[in-house]
């Protein structure tokens, strides 16, 4: 909220011990002389006030008035004091009379407050008929746009600990006072009762037709999409799913994690049940704009996709592409079965290998020009699939690139295999050197004598692993840079999923519209005021309101650590492209 939502006035009395804060709206510095309700909260010696009743008035309605607001709102309303707003000389009378008003409704303390003519400087006072030892006190009276903080959400302090924490829970309880009232500010000036009030609703209730057709018309249809919802989840649910081709792919493609994630945000939008708090309705906007957003930026891209036959163009560009990329691998692979940079590496494993490698080459170049017909018409309908949203496109296209560099895993996996058994082995061999052996059971090394046999083939075999593995080394170094470089390409399109899915567009668009819908609580000490903690209210950051309302994600990517990475490729263990199912990335 910004600062000029609420001002900070003192009144000029004794400083004592006790200090009164009077909540008072700016919107009734205007309003007619009458009475003051409000709630009053004896654990903080605060009054907050919410409007002001104007005469004439019977005080047996306003009472009867008071207890019904009441009742629906379990806010304990009640009248606080009296108000003057004295256009003219002071009248001594009207004085009197608004103090005889103090034993009618019978509050203790009776808030006095008063304002004349144009002047900018008011009186605040208090009353203690009943009070034994009566004691003049300190009031501290605080403007506050009523309106705003109707509207607003306070949101606790970054740090919950120690004196911030207490006084963010003492101003939550002004704002709570406000925003339960809201039966109180459905009356305005047009209404035929017998009580008419100031608050910031006087002037009209504010409405919308269009708002409340809206609502009107989004029942039957949140109705339809959920049972719509239900039966597709029964089909996903089902028993078809389970069996092994399907749910492989189910759990592996990032289209069909991305499918199951939007088809749970839909379930959430279009649930009957009410949210219970500011968070669930702020989530459920978030998810709301975000699903609007990503199949409007869609339609964008299917709509400039068949525009000017850019699919055929795509297709025929696609399969040269795959044909250079082949001829790459190959120029690559006839480099490693010569002299790399200098190597001499074991040439009968280096033409095994490399022999090896060409022939898969070979296969995935008859794969693709055998699919060549019918690229076209695959693009095609994938651009279809545009209009489920952008998201959803975009993890089509990272399945795509898995599909057509599957070539590049299959060499990464062989290299890494071949890699990790010559590591292990060298390993296992290391320990047999020096009289040791790994214990399976308890899982550490333990002391073992080999006999003279042992140690003969077990150097033998070392010898033979550690001369081999420089060349398994290289292969496996090469195809390895490969795959990291598709994982990094891939990555980058999930980060933009990750993005679209978690960022909450609906919150960052409050923030800079109506920063004051989203209150962060901050504390000053003002050495004007006895160096009492005094509150204001700022608006949240935006990287605030980013780490509040940020949605879950479904990463397809296991979020390693760098050190985790790095003995992975050391060891030659796989780096998978997917996550495991039902894992949930905050």
């Amino acid at each position: 909220m910004k600062r000029d939502c609420m001002s900070i006035g003192v009144c000029p009395c004794r400083v004592t011990a006790m200090v009164l804060k009077v909540f008072f709206p700016s919107c009734c510095s205007s309003a007619d002389s009458g009475i003051l309700i409000g709630r009053w909260i004896s654990e903080q010696n605060s009054a907050v006030i919410l409007a002001v009743v104007h005469f004439p008035f019977i005080p047996v309605q306003v009472k009867q008035y008071l207890g019904e607001v009441q009742r629906v709102t379990k806010v304990s309303v009640s009248v606080l004091g009296s108000w003057s707003n004295s256009k003219q000389e002071k009248d001594e009378s009207l004085s009197e009379f608004l103090e005889d008003l103090g034993t009618i409704f019978c509050h203790e303390p009776w808030i006095q407050i008063s304002k004349e003519g144009d002047s900018k400087f008011w009186s605040c006072s208090i009353l203690q008929k009943h009070s034994k030892n009566p004691q003049e006190e300190e009031i501290i009276l605080v403007y506050y746009d009523q309106r705003k903080v109707m509207l607003s959400h306070l949101h606790p302090p970054l740090d919950t600990a120690g004196q911030r924490a207490e006084d963010a829970s003492k101003l939550s309880a002004i704002f709570d006072t406000v925003a339960r009232s809201q039966v109180l500010f459905m009356t305005d000036r047009y209404d035929e009762g017998p009580i008419k009030l100031t608050h910031w609703q006087s002037d009209g209730v504010e409405a919308s037709i269009i708002v409340e057709l809206l609502k009107q018309a989004s029942v039957p249809a949140c109705m339809l999409l959920t049972f719509l919802l239900s039966l597709l989840s029964g089909i996903c649910r089902s028993r078809v799913l389970k069996f092994w081709p399907l749910s492989f792919l189910w759990s592996k493609l990032s289209t069909c994690e991305q499918l199951g994630h939007r088809l749970q945000h839909l379930q959430v939008i279009s649930s009957n049940k009410k949210a219970q708090n500011q968070n669930q309705l702020m989530r459920k906007a978030n998810i709301f704009v975000s699903l609007l957003i990503d199949v409007a930026l869609g339609i964008l891209l299917m709509s400039w996709l068949y525009r000017k036959n850019r699919i055929g163009h795509l297709a025929d560009t696609l399969i040269p592409v795959a044909d250079h990329v082949a001829e790459e691998l190959q120029d690559l692979l006839q480099w490693l079965m010569g002299a790399p940079a200098g190597l001499k590496m074991n040439r009968a494993l280096d033409q095994v290998l490399g022999r090896f490698f060409l022939y898969h080459i070979h296969l995935w170049i008859s794969y693709i020009h055998l699919l060549s017909p019918f690229i076209e018409m695959i693009l095609w309908y994938v651009g279809l699939s545009a209009c489920l949203g952008l998201t959803v496109a975009l993890c089509i296209l990272s399945d795509i690139i898995a599909l057509l560099t599957f070539h590049i895993y299959c060499f990464y996996v062989y290299g890494a295999r071949l890699y990790c058994l010559k590591i292990y082995g060298l390993s296992s061999l290391w320990r047999l050197f020096r009289g040791k052996k790994w214990n399976v059971l308890r899982q550490r090394v333990d002391s073992c004598s080999y006999d003279l046999d042992q140690l003969f083939i077990g150097t033998l075999l070392f010898t033979i692993l550690l001369f081999l593995l420089p060349t398994t080394a290289l292969y496996y170094l090469v195809f390895t840079l490969l795959r990291l470089l598709v994982v990094i390409v891939q990555g980058l399109i999930h980060l933009v999923v990750d993005l679209i899915d978690s960022l909450p567009l609906y919150s960052l668009t409050l923030r800079l519209c109506r920063s004051y819908r989203l209150a962060v609580f901050k504390s000053h000490r003002d050495a004007a005021a006895m160096a009492l903690m005094l509150t204001m209210i700022n608006p949240l950051s935006y990287g605030g309101v980013v780490q509040t309302y940020r949605l879950p994600t479904y990463s397809c990517y296991p979020r390693d650590s760098w050190a985790s990475l790095c003995k992975k490729l050391f060891l030659g263990e796989l780096i998978y492209p997917w996550k495991h199912k039902g894992d949930k990335q905050n």
